[in-house]
């Protein structure tokens, strides 16, 4: 996978907007899931992308420290060789002191070899660097993101098993109003009140006939008493 490529997936995924995506979501309990498992599962492959960048330029320091300990190894032989040759050739001994004098220049040669290896690594190791720096802040904030995400997503399910407990209750409240029992009582008191008024009328209705003989029997008393004074009357005349 190109440095670029995976440096421009992990800020993609760092950058993404989980508000806009659960706003858009017909179930936002299930794009959590889903979001969750398919953010763990980017993040998962993004830092073996990381790591394989990241080993990659641990390979490229591990070569310019072997360069440089190279050059720095090669020009301690040009400087043995070339005393060496000073030695011999104080000696009187010329052919082997410059024999020695040409190694030494073999060793300058590799020495100067491998110090421009050295050189011409550093701008690929400095570039990598900043690769490996960024992705591994685009992977920080998908670690942070991943648990917003897990928050966010257990927020939703706790208040979403609560609504659902809550409309229970209301559906319950409901049914309890249809089948109140508070109304089959007033039912039945209205019921008990009705049987009393008509308790209370045939009572008023006895009453009243009862009151009628009453006054029949003193109407005939009255007659009986004007008759009984007229035959008094005639009986002194």
């Amino acid at each position: 996978m190109a440095k670029q490529t995976v440096l421009g997936r992990v800020a993609q995924l760092a950058k993404a907007n989980i508000n806009a995506l659960l706003d858009q979501a017909e179930d936002p309990q299930k794009m959590l899931d889903q979001l969750v498992r398919d953010y763990a599962e980017n993040i998962r492959e993004a830092e073996q992308a990381v790591a394989t960048t990241i080993g990659s330029l641990r390979l490229l320091e591990q070569d310019h420290k072997e360069d440089l300990e190279a050059a720095a190894e090669w020009g301690g032989k040009a400087l043995a060789a070339s005393k060496k040759a000073d030695a011999l050739r104080a000696d009187g001994n010329a052919a082997e002191a410059d024999r020695f004098d040409s190694l030494a220049k073999v060793a300058l040669g590799r020495q100067l070899r491998s110090e421009k290896e050295a050189k011409d690594a550093e701008p690929s190791i400095a570039a990598q660097s900043d690769v490996v720096g960024k992705l591994k802040d685009g992977l920080d904030s998908m670690k942070i993101k991943l648990t917003e995400l897990q928050s966010r997503r257990d927020q939703l399910v706790a208040r979403s098993k609560s609504a659902q407990a809550q409309n229970q209750m209301l559906d319950a409240a409901r049914s309890v109003d249809v089948l109140d029992p508070a109304s089959e009582l007033g039912r039945f008191e209205e019921k008990v009140r009705r049987e009393e008024a008509r308790a209370l009328g045939r009572e008023e209705l006895a009453a009243s006939s009862l009151d009628a003989q009453f006054e029949q029997l003193d109407s005939l008393s009255d007659t009986a008493e004007v008759e009984a004074r007229l035959a008094a009357l005639k009986a002194t005349t």
